[in-house]
């Protein structure tokens, strides 16, 4: 009745078929199976494992898979790789496993089941901390590759916050050391302290951990002395030279940039009313008492400011710095900004109508050195001699009261009232006599005798025996005809 001989593992119980078979009821024969594989039953019982889960997939007999009496040689597993699903099994393939050969990790002649199923099974020679982290390898890293590690440091007593999260395990863990690894900055950073200790063990009360740069300390708060501009961007030991930052430090701008200060202490030591926190030139200062427009707008500091201010009195008219340059001297008033403009000294904006000599007809088109020889102005007479004596055609015998006849539009138009201005009118034939046929001398052109032989007793027909009263016979029209005396 034996079929055939069975698969060697079986060969000892091959004697004695009730050990496998219940021929009065086949259905216990997966029974009669699980009694002597233990561990599979146990699998089955649990839905663990391969057998667990396939059987709980398929619901089959142990005979579904498994066939006897095929002999000696026979593989009545009849498991195929190909195709096989592993994620029945208590170890699903994933990351670069799936990429693994079944020999990577099952050995000859060792049960599939027996095979490890923690990572130190078969990455032992892999693992760089070399034990002393434990076997739970999947705890920081995945099985994708071993770089990819997913530990979270938050859930130790020192979270990685800034430049802390790029850095690498071994940075800090130096020789595989994770137990009583130091939690205070000064435990890794010692050499990087540039206070070198001076400024005790707290390095969190004024760094962060985004760089020793980035700084939370408060200076307007703790120092009394806030970092703006410039000093937002200097090094505690720019100011702090001696690196105990306890240590007293002036908080005026001398204190520090003494030797920057170009006036040398001539505008005394509040730099902050001309200066900013970002640049040393000028930007703010405000020059009320003297506004600083036109041409002061360019003048440097100094050529105004030449001692220090507290000592010097600076006044605001324009002889206090420019008295060198006046050169009307004396004769003028102070006030040059009645006369020159602030843009610059050429500027002449003077208004000669407000003296006593406006300037009239030609007299406007006339520039100032035509008049004025020097720049003392108020020496210049107001006589029309002054600048006409050469013009005079009369040399000074009508006296220097030129305006009496002439304009100042020409000296061609002129305008002498005779009969208005002396007790001589010019009628008859005077009306075209010329000045000098009358005023023959100088000491009489002012005065000249208003008797006709002062001026015709050459021509008196009568040998002066009527006297010198012609006008008594004669008329100014001619003397050719005497007066009718009606």
């Amino acid at each position: 009745m034996m079929p055939g001989p069975v698969t060697r593992a079986h060969a000892r119980i091959e004697a004695e078929c009730s050990d496998c078979h219940d021929l009065a009821n086949r259905e216990r024969q997966s029974a009669q199976c699980l009694g002597c594989h233990k561990e599979i039953a146990a699998d089955i019982r649990v839905k663990s494992g391969y057998h667990g889960r396939m059987r709980q997939a398929a619901g089959s007999r142990c005979s579904g898979c498994h066939s006897e009496h095929l002999g000696r040689d026979a593989d009545i597993t009849r498991l195929s790789q190909v195709g096989f699903n592993h994620d029945l099994t208590n170890f699903a393939l994933l990351g670069a496993h799936i990429a693994a050969t079944c020999e990577s990790c099952h050995e000859t002649r060792v049960a599939y089941r027996k095979t490890p199923s923690v990572c130190s099974g078969c990455h032992t020679q892999d693992d760089a901390h070399r034990g002393a982290l434990g076997p739970d390898c999947a705890a920081c890293h995945d099985a994708r590759s071993w770089q990819s590690a997913h530990f979270d440091h938050d859930k130790t007593t020192f979270a990685l916050t800034g430049k802390h999260v790029e850095t690498s395990c071994p940075a800090c863990h130096a020789g595989e050391r994770y137990r009583e690894v130091p939690r205070e900055c000064l435990g890794c950073h010692a050499p990087d302290d540039v206070h070198r200790g001076s400024q005790g063990r707290e390095c969190g009360n004024c760094h962060t951990t985004t760089d020793w740069n980035t700084q939370k300390f408060d200076h307007a708060r703790e120092a009394g002395f806030a970092l703006l501009g410039r000093h937002a961007h200097i090094g505690c030991a720019d100011c702090h030279r001696s690196g105990d930052l306890h240590a007293p430090v002036p908080k005026s701008c001398v204190g520090c940039h003494k030797a920057d200060d170009r006036h040398e202490s001539r505008l005394g030591s509040s730099c902050g009313d001309c200066h900013g926190n970002d640049l040393w030139r000028v930007t703010s200062y405000e020059h009320t008492k003297f506004p600083l427009t036109g041409a002061h707008a360019k003048v440097g500091c100094h050529t105004c400011h030449t001692t220090a201010v507290k000592d010097q009195k600076s006044g605001t008219d324009c002889v206090s710095c420019h008295r060198a340059d006046n050169p009307h001297g004396a004769t003028m008033d102070q006030a040059c900004e009645r006369c020159h403009a602030i843009t610059r000294w050429s500027d002449i904006t003077f208004d000669h109508d407000l003296t006593t000599y406006p300037l009239l007809g030609l007299h406007v088109a006339a520039t100032c050195g035509q008049c004025h020889m020097t720049q003392h102005f108020k020496e210049t007479s107001p006589d029309c001699n002054t600048c006409h004596a050469r013009d005079d055609i009369h040399n000074g015998a009508l006296s220097k009261a030129c305006a009496t006849c002439h304009t100042p539009n020409g000296w061609k138009l002129w305008d002498f009232d005779h009969a208005a201005r002396t007790r001589f009118p010019l009628t008859g034939a005077h009306s075209k006599v010329g000045c000098a046929q009358c005023h023959l001398k100088p000491q009489n052109l002012i005065e000249p005798s208003m008797l006709c032989g002062g001026c015709h007793a050459e021509r008196d027909v009568h040998s002066g025996r009527f006297g010198a009263q012609c006008q008594l016979c004669h008329t100014t029209t001619t003397f050719k005809r005497p007066r009718t005396n009606n």
